[in-house]
Protein backbone atom coordinates (compact mmCIF):
# COMPACT_ATOMS: atom_id res chain seq x y z
CA UNK A 1 0.00 0.00 0.00
CA UNK A 2 1.23 3.47 -1.10
CA UNK A 3 1.77 5.87 1.49
CA UNK A 4 0.00 9.36 2.18
CA UNK A 5 1.80 12.29 1.60
CA UNK A 6 4.70 13.52 3.99
CA UNK A 7 2.98 15.87 5.95
CA UNK A 8 -0.66 13.73 6.13
CA UNK A 9 1.45 10.92 7.37
CA UNK A 10 3.35 12.84 9.90
CA UNK A 11 0.27 14.33 11.00
CA UNK A 12 -1.55 10.96 11.49
CA UNK A 13 1.17 9.38 12.82
CA UNK A 14 1.37 12.25 15.73
CA UNK A 15 -2.44 12.02 16.66
CA UNK A 16 -2.32 8.41 16.92
CA UNK A 17 0.49 8.44 19.33
CA UNK A 18 -1.24 10.54 21.47
CA UNK A 19 -4.08 8.56 21.40
CA UNK A 20 -2.10 5.17 21.87
CA UNK A 21 0.11 7.04 25.24
CA UNK A 22 -3.27 8.12 26.64
CA UNK A 23 -4.98 5.09 25.82
CA UNK A 24 -1.83 2.40 27.38
CA UNK A 25 -0.78 5.46 30.38
CA UNK A 26 -4.19 7.19 31.33
CA UNK A 27 -2.59 9.46 33.89
CA UNK A 28 0.24 10.49 32.45
CA UNK A 29 1.64 13.88 34.41
CA UNK A 30 1.88 15.96 31.23
CA UNK A 31 -1.71 15.28 30.18
CA UNK A 32 -3.52 13.17 32.91
CA UNK A 33 -6.98 13.49 31.41
CA UNK A 34 -7.50 9.96 31.06
CA UNK A 35 -8.27 6.72 28.14
CA UNK A 36 -12.04 8.41 26.95
CA UNK A 37 -10.82 11.98 26.53
CA UNK A 38 -7.59 10.90 25.25
CA UNK A 39 -9.78 9.29 22.23
CA UNK A 40 -11.93 11.73 21.48
CA UNK A 41 -8.31 13.99 20.98
CA UNK A 42 -6.87 11.51 18.46
CA UNK A 43 -9.95 11.87 16.84
CA UNK A 44 -10.27 15.86 16.61
CA UNK A 45 -6.24 15.80 15.52
CA UNK A 46 -6.95 13.19 12.82
CA UNK A 47 -9.71 15.96 11.88
CA UNK A 48 -7.88 19.05 12.51
CA UNK A 49 -4.91 17.60 10.60
CA UNK A 50 -7.27 16.91 7.36
CA UNK A 51 -5.81 13.31 7.80
CA UNK A 52 -9.56 12.70 7.09
CA UNK A 53 -12.41 14.56 6.85
CA UNK A 54 -15.59 15.07 9.00
CA UNK A 55 -18.16 13.00 7.38
CA UNK A 56 -15.22 10.43 6.90
CA UNK A 57 -15.13 10.89 10.52
CA UNK A 58 -18.73 10.36 11.02
CA UNK A 59 -19.01 7.53 9.22
CA UNK A 60 -15.37 5.45 10.70
CA UNK A 61 -17.65 4.66 13.83
CA UNK A 62 -19.40 1.39 13.57
CA UNK A 63 -22.73 1.60 15.14
CA UNK A 64 -23.60 -2.15 14.92
CA UNK A 65 -20.63 -2.71 17.34
CA UNK A 66 -21.55 0.11 19.44
CA UNK A 67 -25.22 -1.23 19.60
CA UNK A 68 -24.12 -4.59 20.48
CA UNK A 69 -21.94 -3.20 23.40
CA UNK A 70 -24.64 -1.15 24.88
CA UNK A 71 -27.01 -3.74 24.56
CA UNK A 72 -25.00 -6.46 26.83
CA UNK A 73 -24.11 -3.74 29.00
CA UNK A 74 -27.96 -3.20 30.07
CA UNK A 75 -28.51 -7.17 29.76
CA UNK A 76 -25.46 -6.97 32.58
CA UNK A 77 -27.14 -4.31 34.76
CA UNK A 78 -30.55 -6.39 34.95
CA UNK A 79 -28.74 -9.49 35.91
CA UNK A 80 -26.70 -8.32 38.40
CA UNK A 81 -30.16 -6.95 39.88
CA UNK A 82 -31.68 -10.63 39.29
CA UNK A 83 -28.44 -11.78 41.92
CA UNK A 84 -26.93 -13.78 39.14
CA UNK A 85 -23.64 -12.70 40.35
CA UNK A 86 -24.70 -13.45 43.85
CA UNK A 87 -25.01 -17.21 42.55
CA UNK A 88 -21.94 -16.87 40.59
CA UNK A 89 -19.73 -16.14 43.29
CA UNK A 90 -21.35 -18.65 45.46
CA UNK A 91 -20.65 -21.17 43.54
CA UNK A 92 -16.63 -21.05 44.60
CA UNK A 93 -17.18 -21.52 48.00
CA UNK A 94 -19.83 -24.17 48.34
CA UNK A 95 -18.45 -27.53 49.39
CA UNK A 96 -15.33 -26.34 48.78
CA UNK A 97 -12.69 -29.14 49.15
CA UNK A 98 -9.08 -27.19 49.49
CA UNK A 99 -6.84 -24.82 47.68
CA UNK A 100 -6.57 -26.85 44.42
CA UNK A 101 -10.36 -27.56 43.91
CA UNK A 102 -10.75 -23.47 44.73
CA UNK A 103 -8.10 -22.51 42.22
CA UNK A 104 -9.65 -24.90 39.57
CA UNK A 105 -13.30 -23.25 40.24
CA UNK A 106 -12.11 -20.04 39.79
CA UNK A 107 -10.44 -21.18 35.87
CA UNK A 108 -13.69 -22.71 35.39
CA UNK A 109 -16.29 -20.24 36.81
CA UNK A 110 -14.27 -16.99 35.52
CA UNK A 111 -13.61 -18.35 32.03
CA UNK A 112 -17.77 -19.22 31.55
CA UNK A 113 -19.11 -15.90 32.96
CA UNK A 114 -16.46 -14.17 31.22
CA UNK A 115 -17.95 -15.98 27.92
CA UNK A 116 -21.50 -15.06 28.83
CA UNK A 117 -20.88 -11.82 30.18
CA UNK A 118 -17.47 -10.04 29.65
CA UNK A 119 -14.18 -10.28 31.34
CA UNK A 120 -14.45 -7.45 32.89
CA UNK A 121 -17.46 -7.71 34.52
CA UNK A 122 -16.59 -11.16 35.62
CA UNK A 123 -12.80 -9.51 37.52
CA UNK A 124 -14.83 -6.75 39.07
CA UNK A 125 -17.80 -9.17 40.28
CA UNK A 126 -15.24 -11.97 41.76
CA UNK A 127 -12.08 -10.51 43.10
CA UNK A 128 -12.83 -9.24 46.18
CA UNK A 129 -14.84 -12.30 46.88
CA UNK A 130 -11.83 -14.67 46.24
CA UNK A 131 -9.88 -12.60 48.33
CA UNK A 132 -12.25 -13.38 51.18
CA UNK A 133 -11.94 -16.54 50.81
CA UNK A 134 -8.20 -16.48 50.35
CA UNK A 135 -8.54 -15.32 53.94
CA UNK A 136 -10.71 -17.38 55.15
CA UNK A 137 -8.58 -20.47 54.29
CA UNK A 138 -4.96 -18.91 55.48
CA UNK A 139 -4.00 -19.31 51.22
CA UNK A 140 -1.71 -16.70 49.42
CA UNK A 141 -3.96 -14.66 47.10
CA UNK A 142 -1.41 -14.84 44.37
CA UNK A 143 -2.21 -17.45 42.54
CA UNK A 144 -5.65 -17.22 42.86
CA UNK A 145 -6.09 -13.55 41.74
CA UNK A 146 -4.21 -15.10 38.70
CA UNK A 147 -6.54 -17.56 38.17
CA UNK A 148 -9.16 -15.44 38.27
CA UNK A 149 -7.75 -12.57 35.65
CA UNK A 150 -5.81 -15.31 32.89
CA UNK A 151 -9.05 -17.55 32.73
CA UNK A 152 -11.44 -14.72 32.33
CA UNK A 153 -9.07 -13.41 29.31
CA UNK A 154 -9.31 -17.31 27.88
CA UNK A 155 -13.35 -17.74 28.60
CA UNK A 156 -13.59 -14.41 26.77
CA UNK A 157 -12.78 -15.38 23.60
CA UNK A 158 -15.03 -18.11 23.11
CA UNK A 159 -18.17 -15.49 22.58
CA UNK A 160 -18.23 -12.53 19.90
CA UNK A 161 -20.05 -10.83 23.51
CA UNK A 162 -17.37 -12.43 25.42
CA UNK A 163 -14.66 -8.88 25.26
CA UNK A 164 -14.43 -5.37 23.05
CA UNK A 165 -12.39 -6.95 20.28
CA UNK A 166 -14.16 -10.16 19.52
CA UNK A 167 -17.62 -7.67 19.19
CA UNK A 168 -15.28 -5.93 16.44
CA UNK A 169 -14.10 -9.06 15.36
CA UNK A 170 -17.98 -10.48 14.67
CA UNK A 171 -19.34 -7.43 13.35
CA UNK A 172 -16.69 -6.64 10.82
CA UNK A 173 -15.86 -10.42 9.58
CA UNK A 174 -19.85 -11.26 9.62
CA UNK A 175 -19.16 -14.11 11.38
CA UNK A 176 -22.46 -15.04 13.37
CA UNK A 177 -22.83 -15.81 17.05
CA UNK A 178 -22.84 -19.84 16.61
CA UNK A 179 -19.97 -19.89 13.93
CA UNK A 180 -17.66 -17.78 15.85
CA UNK A 181 -18.51 -20.41 19.68
CA UNK A 182 -17.88 -23.63 17.60
CA UNK A 183 -14.63 -22.16 15.93
CA UNK A 184 -13.11 -21.31 19.26
CA UNK A 185 -14.99 -23.11 21.83
CA UNK A 186 -12.40 -25.98 21.66
CA UNK A 187 -9.90 -24.33 21.86
CA UNK A 188 -10.82 -21.84 25.03
CA UNK A 189 -11.53 -25.24 27.28
CA UNK A 190 -8.10 -26.91 26.58
CA UNK A 191 -6.79 -23.22 26.79
CA UNK A 192 -8.21 -23.35 30.65
CA UNK A 193 -7.68 -27.01 31.37
CA UNK A 194 -3.95 -26.10 30.76
CA UNK A 195 -4.46 -22.61 32.12
CA UNK A 196 -4.96 -24.47 35.31
CA UNK A 197 -2.82 -27.29 35.47
CA UNK A 198 -0.41 -24.41 34.54
CA UNK A 199 -0.69 -22.86 37.98
CA UNK A 200 -0.98 -25.89 39.40
CA UNK A 201 2.69 -26.61 38.73
CA UNK A 202 4.10 -23.27 39.35
CA UNK A 203 2.74 -23.03 42.81
CA UNK A 204 2.14 -26.45 43.70
CA UNK A 205 4.00 -26.03 47.10
CA UNK A 206 1.80 -22.44 48.10
CA UNK A 207 -1.51 -24.38 47.08
CA UNK A 208 -0.34 -27.77 49.66
CA UNK A 209 0.49 -25.39 53.08
CA UNK A 210 -2.09 -26.51 55.24
CA UNK A 211 -4.27 -23.71 57.25
CA UNK A 212 -3.13 -23.27 60.94
CA UNK A 213 -4.84 -22.99 63.51
CA UNK A 214 -6.98 -19.82 64.74
CA UNK A 215 -8.85 -18.68 67.05
CA UNK A 216 -12.28 -19.87 66.28
CA UNK A 217 -14.02 -16.68 66.45
CA UNK A 218 -11.81 -14.67 64.25
CA UNK A 219 -12.60 -17.69 61.81
CA UNK A 220 -16.30 -17.43 62.43
CA UNK A 221 -15.93 -13.92 61.62
CA UNK A 222 -13.92 -14.54 58.43
CA UNK A 223 -16.28 -16.92 57.40
CA UNK A 224 -19.57 -14.48 58.34
CA UNK A 225 -17.96 -11.75 55.93
CA UNK A 226 -17.65 -14.33 52.92
CA UNK A 227 -21.29 -15.33 53.45
CA UNK A 228 -22.70 -11.60 53.43
CA UNK A 229 -20.36 -10.15 50.74
CA UNK A 230 -22.37 -8.20 48.32
CA UNK A 231 -21.41 -8.71 44.88
CA UNK A 232 -21.20 -5.52 42.29
CA UNK A 233 -20.04 -5.90 38.51
CA UNK A 234 -18.43 -3.22 36.80
CA UNK A 235 -20.34 -2.02 33.06
CA UNK A 236 -17.76 -3.59 30.53
CA UNK A 237 -14.44 -1.72 30.62
CA UNK A 238 -14.88 0.91 33.06
CA UNK A 239 -14.86 -0.26 36.66
CA UNK A 240 -17.97 1.54 38.40
CA UNK A 241 -18.95 -0.56 40.90
CA UNK A 242 -22.90 -0.59 41.68
CA UNK A 243 -25.27 -2.94 43.87
CA UNK A 244 -28.63 -2.83 43.36
CA UNK A 245 -30.65 -4.13 46.43
CA UNK A 246 -34.52 -2.42 46.46
CA UNK A 247 -35.92 -5.77 46.36
CA UNK A 248 -33.77 -7.43 48.78
CA UNK A 249 -34.39 -4.01 51.26
CA UNK A 250 -38.10 -4.28 51.22
CA UNK A 251 -38.12 -8.06 52.09
CA UNK A 252 -35.74 -7.41 54.67
CA UNK A 253 -37.70 -4.43 56.29
CA UNK A 254 -40.77 -6.89 56.65
CA UNK A 255 -38.11 -8.95 58.70
CA UNK A 256 -37.06 -5.81 60.80
CA UNK A 257 -40.53 -4.41 61.36
CA UNK A 258 -41.36 -8.15 62.71
CA UNK A 259 -39.90 -8.03 66.07
CA UNK A 260 -41.56 -7.25 68.98
CA UNK A 261 -39.73 -3.87 70.20
CA UNK A 262 -40.07 -2.40 67.02
CA UNK A 263 -44.05 -3.54 66.82
CA UNK A 264 -45.26 -2.13 70.17
CA UNK A 265 -42.70 1.56 69.62
CA UNK A 266 -44.45 2.20 66.00
CA UNK A 267 -47.94 1.35 67.48
CA UNK A 268 -47.89 3.71 70.29
CA UNK A 269 -46.56 6.47 68.01
CA UNK A 270 -48.70 5.79 65.12
CA UNK A 271 -50.98 8.86 64.38
CA UNK A 272 -54.82 7.80 63.97
CA UNK A 273 -55.71 7.33 60.32
CA UNK A 274 -52.16 6.47 59.87
CA UNK A 275 -51.66 2.60 57.71
CA UNK A 276 -49.90 0.34 60.36
CA UNK A 277 -46.94 -1.15 58.11
CA UNK A 278 -45.39 -3.40 61.06
CA UNK A 279 -46.06 -6.56 61.13
CA UNK A 280 -47.23 -7.27 64.86
CA UNK A 281 -46.70 -9.94 67.21
CA UNK A 282 -49.73 -11.61 68.12
CA UNK A 283 -48.81 -13.33 71.42
CA UNK A 284 -47.38 -10.37 72.77
CA UNK A 285 -50.37 -8.48 71.41
CA UNK A 286 -52.52 -10.88 73.60
CA UNK A 287 -49.96 -10.31 76.36
CA UNK A 288 -50.14 -6.45 76.55
CA UNK A 289 -53.91 -6.77 76.07
CA UNK A 290 -54.39 -9.37 79.23
CA UNK A 291 -52.14 -6.54 81.05
CA UNK A 292 -54.85 -4.16 80.36
CA UNK A 293 -57.54 -6.19 82.07
CA UNK A 294 -55.50 -6.84 85.04
CA UNK A 295 -55.44 -3.23 85.17
CA UNK A 296 -58.88 -2.26 85.32
CA UNK A 297 -59.67 -5.00 87.73
CA UNK A 298 -57.22 -3.63 90.39
CA UNK A 299 -58.77 -0.01 89.68
CA UNK A 300 -61.39 1.36 92.27
CA UNK A 301 -64.82 0.05 91.93
CA UNK A 302 -66.28 3.68 91.34
CA UNK A 303 -63.25 4.13 88.05
CA UNK A 304 -64.93 0.68 86.96
CA UNK A 305 -68.42 1.44 86.69
CA UNK A 306 -67.34 5.17 85.11
CA UNK A 307 -65.32 2.81 82.64
CA UNK A 308 -67.09 3.36 78.68
CA UNK A 309 -67.78 -0.40 78.09
CA UNK A 310 -67.04 0.05 74.01
CA UNK A 311 -63.09 0.87 75.31
CA UNK A 312 -63.17 -2.15 77.12
CA UNK A 313 -64.31 -3.78 73.84
CA UNK A 314 -61.86 -1.95 72.03
CA UNK A 315 -59.17 -3.22 74.71
CA UNK A 316 -60.50 -7.61 74.21
CA UNK A 317 -60.59 -6.61 70.41
CA UNK A 318 -57.12 -5.82 69.94
CA UNK A 319 -55.90 -9.60 69.69
CA UNK A 320 -57.83 -10.37 67.12
CA UNK A 321 -57.52 -7.27 64.81
CA UNK A 322 -53.54 -7.65 65.44
CA UNK A 323 -54.28 -11.38 64.21
CA UNK A 324 -55.89 -10.19 61.17
CA UNK A 325 -53.31 -7.55 60.54
CA UNK A 326 -50.23 -9.70 61.03
CA UNK A 327 -52.02 -12.42 58.22
CA UNK A 328 -52.44 -9.67 56.18
CA UNK A 329 -49.11 -7.98 55.75
CA UNK A 330 -47.99 -11.95 55.72
CA UNK A 331 -49.61 -12.11 52.51
CA UNK A 332 -47.74 -8.69 51.68
CA UNK A 333 -44.76 -10.15 52.17
CA UNK A 334 -44.91 -13.17 50.41
CA UNK A 335 -46.64 -11.38 47.30
CA UNK A 336 -43.24 -9.17 47.07
CA UNK A 337 -41.13 -12.10 47.70
CA UNK A 338 -42.86 -14.25 44.73
CA UNK A 339 -43.35 -11.31 42.57
CA UNK A 340 -39.41 -10.51 42.66
CA UNK A 341 -38.81 -14.31 41.99
CA UNK A 342 -40.72 -13.81 38.70
CA UNK A 343 -39.10 -10.85 37.95
CA UNK A 344 -35.98 -12.79 38.36
CA UNK A 345 -37.04 -15.69 36.67
CA UNK A 346 -38.38 -13.45 33.85
CA UNK A 347 -34.87 -11.62 33.69
CA UNK A 348 -33.01 -15.07 33.05
CA UNK A 349 -35.10 -15.88 30.22
CA UNK A 350 -35.02 -12.91 28.42
CA UNK A 351 -30.70 -13.40 28.44
CA UNK A 352 -31.43 -17.05 27.89
CA UNK A 353 -33.37 -16.03 24.77
CA UNK A 354 -30.62 -13.70 23.87
CA UNK A 355 -28.22 -15.93 23.39
CA UNK A 356 -30.32 -18.44 21.93
CA UNK A 357 -31.12 -15.93 18.80
CA UNK A 358 -27.78 -14.87 18.59
CA UNK A 359 -27.10 -18.63 18.00
CA UNK A 360 -29.39 -19.13 15.09
CA UNK A 361 -27.57 -16.26 13.72
CA UNK A 362 -30.08 -13.13 14.41
CA UNK A 363 -28.41 -9.75 13.73
CA UNK A 364 -26.32 -9.77 17.31
CA UNK A 365 -26.19 -6.31 17.49
CA UNK A 366 -30.69 -5.76 17.57
CA UNK A 367 -30.44 -8.52 19.40
CA UNK A 368 -28.75 -7.51 22.40
CA UNK A 369 -31.23 -4.06 21.98
CA UNK A 370 -34.34 -5.72 21.89
CA UNK A 371 -33.24 -8.30 25.05
CA UNK A 372 -32.54 -4.14 27.11
CA UNK A 373 -35.34 -3.23 26.00
CA UNK A 374 -37.62 -6.35 26.90
CA UNK A 375 -35.72 -5.86 30.72
CA UNK A 376 -36.91 -1.87 30.65
CA UNK A 377 -40.24 -2.89 29.99
CA UNK A 378 -40.50 -5.63 32.05
CA UNK A 379 -39.30 -4.12 35.28
CA UNK A 380 -41.94 -1.27 34.93
CA UNK A 381 -40.66 1.65 36.46
CA UNK A 382 -38.56 4.42 35.00
CA UNK A 383 -35.31 2.99 33.50
CA UNK A 384 -32.83 5.84 34.09
CA UNK A 385 -30.96 4.50 37.29
CA UNK A 386 -30.66 1.15 35.50
CA UNK A 387 -29.55 3.28 32.46
CA UNK A 388 -27.38 5.60 34.79
CA UNK A 389 -25.29 2.57 35.40
CA UNK A 390 -23.93 1.88 31.81
CA UNK A 391 -20.98 2.99 30.97
CA UNK A 392 -21.21 5.64 28.29
CA UNK A 393 -17.50 6.62 28.61
CA UNK A 394 -16.58 3.01 27.34
CA UNK A 395 -19.07 4.03 23.86
CA UNK A 396 -17.48 7.58 23.75
CA UNK A 397 -13.70 5.58 23.63
CA UNK A 398 -14.70 3.38 21.47
CA UNK A 399 -16.31 6.44 18.73
CA UNK A 400 -13.02 8.07 19.45
CA UNK A 401 -10.68 5.07 18.33
CA UNK A 402 -12.60 4.31 15.31
CA UNK A 403 -11.83 7.75 13.58
CA UNK A 404 -8.48 7.68 15.54
CA UNK A 405 -7.50 4.02 14.17
CA UNK A 406 -9.66 5.17 10.47
CA UNK A 407 -7.19 8.12 10.40
CA UNK A 408 -4.22 6.36 11.14
CA UNK A 409 -4.52 3.85 8.29
CA UNK A 410 -5.12 6.58 5.82
CA UNK A 411 -1.61 7.46 6.30
CA UNK A 412 -0.55 3.89 4.82
CA UNK A 413 1.71 3.05 7.31
CA UNK A 414 -0.05 0.33 8.95
CA UNK A 415 -0.82 -1.39 5.61
CA UNK A 416 2.98 -1.08 3.73
CA UNK A 417 4.17 -2.60 6.96
CA UNK A 418 1.94 -5.51 6.45
CA UNK A 419 2.71 -6.09 2.75
CA UNK A 420 6.10 -6.73 4.19
CA UNK A 421 4.72 -9.08 6.34
CA UNK A 422 1.70 -10.40 4.73
CA UNK A 423 3.96 -13.07 2.44
CA UNK A 424 5.27 -14.89 5.70
CA UNK A 425 1.80 -14.68 7.58
CA UNK A 426 -0.92 -16.84 5.34
CA UNK A 427 -3.14 -19.00 7.31
CA UNK A 428 -2.94 -21.55 4.95
CA UNK A 429 0.41 -22.65 6.74
CA UNK A 430 1.43 -24.05 9.79
CA UNK A 431 4.50 -21.18 9.88
CA UNK A 432 2.60 -18.64 8.81
CA UNK A 433 -0.51 -18.90 11.51
CA UNK A 434 3.15 -19.26 14.11
CA UNK A 435 4.39 -15.53 12.46
CA UNK A 436 0.82 -14.01 12.64
CA UNK A 437 0.29 -14.78 16.19
CA UNK A 438 3.90 -13.89 17.18
CA UNK A 439 3.24 -9.91 15.67
CA UNK A 440 -0.25 -10.09 16.96
CA UNK A 441 1.08 -10.98 20.58
CA UNK A 442 3.55 -8.18 20.11
CA UNK A 443 1.05 -5.69 19.13
CA UNK A 444 -1.37 -6.36 21.36
CA UNK A 445 0.91 -5.99 24.27
CA UNK A 446 2.12 -2.85 22.34
CA UNK A 447 -1.13 -0.97 21.24
CA UNK A 448 -3.68 -2.90 23.22
CA UNK A 449 -5.87 -5.60 21.82
CA UNK A 450 -8.82 -3.48 20.24
CA UNK A 451 -6.54 -1.12 18.35
CA UNK A 452 -4.40 -3.71 17.26
CA UNK A 453 -7.87 -5.67 15.66
CA UNK A 454 -8.57 -2.39 14.36
CA UNK A 455 -5.23 -2.31 12.56
CA UNK A 456 -4.68 -5.59 11.43
CA UNK A 457 -8.81 -7.17 10.83
CA UNK A 458 -9.04 -5.82 7.27
CA UNK A 459 -5.60 -6.54 5.78
CA UNK A 460 -5.58 -10.11 7.37
CA UNK A 461 -9.17 -10.45 6.13
CA UNK A 462 -8.04 -9.51 2.42
CA UNK A 463 -4.97 -11.66 2.81
CA UNK A 464 -7.01 -14.93 3.62
CA UNK A 465 -9.89 -14.25 1.46
CA UNK A 466 -7.74 -14.78 -1.76
CA UNK A 467 -6.81 -18.51 -0.27
CA UNK A 468 -10.21 -19.13 0.28
CA UNK A 469 -13.64 -18.04 2.19
CA UNK A 470 -12.80 -20.80 4.92
CA UNK A 471 -9.58 -19.55 5.27
CA UNK A 472 -11.07 -15.56 6.01
CA UNK A 473 -13.62 -16.89 8.59
CA UNK A 474 -10.20 -18.89 10.18
CA UNK A 475 -7.79 -15.72 9.84
CA UNK A 476 -10.50 -14.15 12.18
CA UNK A 477 -11.06 -16.03 14.69
CA UNK A 478 -7.10 -16.45 14.73
CA UNK A 479 -7.13 -12.86 15.39
CA UNK A 480 -9.70 -12.81 17.87
CA UNK A 481 -7.74 -15.75 19.66
CA UNK A 482 -4.26 -14.39 19.90
CA UNK A 483 -5.44 -10.71 21.04
CA UNK A 484 -7.44 -12.21 23.13
CA UNK A 485 -5.03 -14.43 25.17
CA UNK A 486 -2.46 -11.74 24.76
CA UNK A 487 -3.63 -9.91 27.01
CA UNK A 488 -2.57 -12.57 29.92
CA UNK A 489 1.54 -12.07 28.78
CA UNK A 490 1.79 -8.97 31.12
CA UNK A 491 -0.37 -7.38 33.69
CA UNK A 492 -0.61 -4.50 31.35
CA UNK A 493 -1.89 -6.97 28.53
CA UNK A 494 -5.72 -6.72 29.19
CA UNK A 495 -8.06 -4.31 31.05
CA UNK A 496 -9.44 -7.33 33.00
CA UNK A 497 -5.54 -7.66 34.48
CA UNK A 498 -5.52 -4.12 35.90
CA UNK A 499 -8.96 -4.52 37.70
CA UNK A 500 -8.06 -7.19 39.38
CA UNK A 501 -5.01 -5.41 40.33
CA UNK A 502 -6.56 -2.31 41.00
CA UNK A 503 -9.57 -3.91 42.85
CA UNK A 504 -7.42 -6.11 44.94
CA UNK A 505 -5.14 -2.95 46.00
CA UNK A 506 -8.63 -1.29 47.07
CA UNK A 507 -10.29 -4.10 48.64
CA UNK A 508 -10.61 -3.07 52.53
CA UNK A 509 -9.00 -4.95 55.04
CA UNK A 510 -7.88 -7.28 52.82
CA UNK A 511 -5.74 -5.61 50.12
CA UNK A 512 -3.02 -7.53 48.10
CA UNK A 513 -0.89 -5.63 44.86
CA UNK A 514 -0.45 -7.65 41.90
CA UNK A 515 3.09 -6.76 40.40
CA UNK A 516 3.75 -6.71 36.85
CA UNK A 517 6.86 -8.82 37.24
CA UNK A 518 5.01 -11.57 39.60
CA UNK A 519 2.36 -11.68 36.35
CA UNK A 520 5.23 -11.76 33.64
CA UNK A 521 6.64 -14.89 35.26
CA UNK A 522 3.67 -16.53 34.83
CA UNK A 523 2.06 -14.92 32.13
CA UNK A 524 5.02 -15.48 29.75
CA UNK A 525 5.42 -18.90 29.41
CA UNK A 526 1.26 -19.71 30.01
CA UNK A 527 0.29 -17.22 27.03
CA UNK A 528 2.81 -18.77 24.51
CA UNK A 529 1.20 -22.31 25.42
CA UNK A 530 -1.93 -21.65 25.51
CA UNK A 531 -1.59 -19.67 22.64
CA UNK A 532 0.47 -22.28 20.26
CA UNK A 533 -2.34 -24.93 21.58
CA UNK A 534 -5.23 -22.84 20.77
CA UNK A 535 -3.95 -22.20 16.97
CA UNK A 536 -4.02 -25.63 16.43
CA UNK A 537 -7.81 -26.51 17.75
CA UNK A 538 -9.12 -23.01 15.78
CA UNK A 539 -11.55 -24.24 12.96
Amino acid sequence: MALAPVPKLVLGSVGFAIFWVLAVFPAVPFLPIGRTAGSLLGALLMVVFQVISPDEAYEAIDLPILGLLFGTMVVSVYLERADMFKYIGKLLSWKSKGAKDLLCRICLISAISSALFTNDTACVVLTEFILKIAKQHNLPPHPLLLALATSANIGSAATPIGNPQNLVIAVQGKISFGKFLIGILPAMLVGVVVNALTLMIMYWRVLSIQKDEEDPIVDFAVEEEVNSHQFSPATMSHFNSFNSQEWNSRLESFHIQNSPQVSLRNRSTANDGEIDRVLPNTLDSARNSNASKEGANEMPSETKEETDPSKTDAIVDKPIEAHVMHISEEKDYLSIKWRFILWKSCVYVITIGMLVAMLLGLNMSWTAIAAALALVVLDFKDARPSLEKVSYSLLIFFCGMFITVDGFNKTGIPGALWDIMEPYSRVDRASGKAILAIVILVLSNVASNVPTVLLLGAPVAASAAAISKEDETKAWLILAWASTVAGNLSLLGSAANLIVCEQARRAPNIAYTLTFWSHLKFGLPSTLIITAIGLTLIR
